[in-house]
């Protein structure tokens, strides 16, 4: 073999390390936006439970603002297809989020902690983590 031929098998390697190093990259970017998409349908959904509670336990009715949590639900589900099919199955596989499990101590219930940020609309205090206020049903 002579020496160009050595170089251009060397540059060929080289381009082909080069791509699957960068493949690697954006499977784990995509696998990253994930994982954050799945956080994010299990706070919504979370989110969507305790105002369909609170709402039922006072009685209340917001239809408005409780289509509002199933549309963003709807679109982050919709989100979460579509990396999915990016990625092939074992690889979307590794990453099904599970939520932390968060422990309920044994204590008796203690008063809610007061929401220290309040709706730009109304000013209704909401909690940190809302998405949408819980008495205008804007988006936060």
């Amino acid at each position: 073999m002579d020496f160009n031929k050595i170089k251009a098998m060397g540059l060929e390697y080289a381009e082909k390390g080069k791509n699957a190093a960068m493949d690697l990259a954006e499977k784990g970017k995509t696998q990253a936006l994930l994982v954050n998409e799945q956080g994010k349908l299990l706070k919504a959904q979370r989110q969507l439970g305790a105002l369909v509670y609170s709402l039922a336990k006072g009685k209340e009715e917001n239809q408005p603002l409780v289509d509002k949590y199933i549309e963003m639900i709807d679109t982050i589900e919709q989100e979460i297809t579509r990396l999915k099919a990016t990625l092939t199955p074992a690889e979307a596989a590794e990453v099904d989020y599970e939520a932390p499990v968060e422990e309920e101590e044994a204590a008796p219930e203690q008063p809610a902690q007061p929401a220290r940020k309040t709706c730009p609309q109304c000013g209704a205090p909401v909690s940190d983590d809302a998405l949408f206020c819980n008495k205008c049903g804007a988006q936060l």
